[in-house]
């Protein structure tokens, strides 16, 4: 297969006739390749909740195109009113998954182009949020691109780099985050060996890692998650490369559930351990990973999907948090579209920050 037809897939882009979301359903891959265009509120929530799109950038470009959907929807003729509308509609898609700080970032960057035009008519307003939906497109497309840059340059021909949870394409627009750089790699020639931690209960690694590498013919071995440690100390494993769905003001990061065992085994085996993602995951209002709401999904999903049959008692309790928080102490560096951060966080951060907006965080 052509690598361009998994680096560029638009797997979250508007309809032909653009009024609907159109987006490939990530719960049926790998076994399945379904193309849904949603309308609905109803259909827009429940394509985030149920993660037939995820992946914090994804989400992000998603929920900019939601809101401009339901906008175009709206029968307001007057401006006041059609803005609170969308304010409800911005609230209501809000709701659907608390932890990546994506999808409430380009809500409110496309209901504030609503916000900010009190004496236009109501279609002008419809326009701008279209275009703003798509700026926020085009910019990850961009992002995404630079991430993958930098994140190559920290490793070299041949190394075997470990990969949690799903950060390619899929999660993004083009490349991916924390999986670009092996795409950037194969474009390039470049050899390197991803080992996948397979990311129970929802096995995103297993489901949609190996989906995309094994497709673009990048060298991929599927492991357990409980395989990590052993990978490491049989010195199989040079990098770990893992997205981001929320980075907090001291570089405490949340990501799926899984990736702060990741880091402590990295951390203890002294094999750096990279978090990728576009500065847009960083939030200034959280202080550090202990003020990221967690969340947390129904015990079905670690009992019931992908067995034929339950593998515990109905009875048996189960804890299914979505993700989870890796301290900043275990982190190597930061990577974004803006360049590689280093410890200490709480300034590398801001400095990263302040250079690509020319004023403070």
């Amino acid at each position: 297969m052509d690598l361009k037809q998994i680096t560029h897939a638009d797997n979250v882009r508007l309809s032909d006739d653009g009024h609907a979301v159109r987006i490939l359903d990530q719960s049926r891959l790998p076994n399945e390749t379904v193309y849904l265009e949603l309308s609905s509120p109803e259909e827009l929530y429940e394509a985030i909740a149920s993660l037939r799109v995820r992946g914090a950038p994804a989400i992000g470009i998603f929920a900019g195109y939601a809101l401009y959907v339901l906008a175009l929807q709206s029968r307001e003729t007057q401006v006041g009113p059609f803005v609170a509308e969308c304010r409800k509609h911005r609230d209501y898609l809000n709701a659907s998954r608390p932890t990546a700080v994506n999808l409430k970032h380009m809500l409110d960057r496309v209901l504030a182009v609503a916000e900010s035009m009190p004496c236009a008519d109501v279609a002008s307003i419809q326009d701008a949020m279209g275009q703003a939906a798509r700026a926020i497109h085009q910019e990850d497309i961009a992002m995404c691109t630079a991430i993958s840059e930098y994140g190559l340059s920290l490793v070299k021909a041949g190394d075997g780099i470990l990969t949690h949870c799903n950060a390619g394409p899929l999660a993004t627009s083009r490349y991916g985050t924390g999986l670009g750089p092996l795409f950037l790699a194969k474009e390039r020639g470049i050899p390197l060996h991803a080992w996948c931690d397979e990311t129970r209960p929802l096995l995103q690694g297993a489901r949609l890692t190996t989906y995309e590498l094994q497709r673009a013919g990048i060298d991929c071995t599927l492991i357990c998650d409980n395989m990590a440690s052993l990978v490491m100390k049989e010195g199989k494993i040079n990098a770990c490369f893992v997205g981001c769905d929320r980075v907090a003001a001291n570089g405490d990061t949340a990501n799926k559930i899984g990736t702060s065992g990741v880091a402590i085994l990295a951390k203890y085996y002294g094999i750096p351990f990279y978090v990728l993602g576009p500065s847009s995951t960083i939030d200034f209002t959280c202080p550090d990973g202990a003020h990221i709401p967690i969340e947390e999904r129904a015990g079905a999903e670690i009992k019931e999907m992908f067995f034929e049959k339950p593998s515990a008692l109905p009875e048996v309790k189960c804890y299914n948090p979505a993700f989870d928080v890796t301290d900043h102490s275990l982190i190597s560096a930061i990577v974004t579209e803006g360049g590689i951060c280093r410890p200490p966080f709480g300034e590398s951060l801001r400095e990263l920050v302040s250079r690509e907006k020319g004023d403070a965080p």
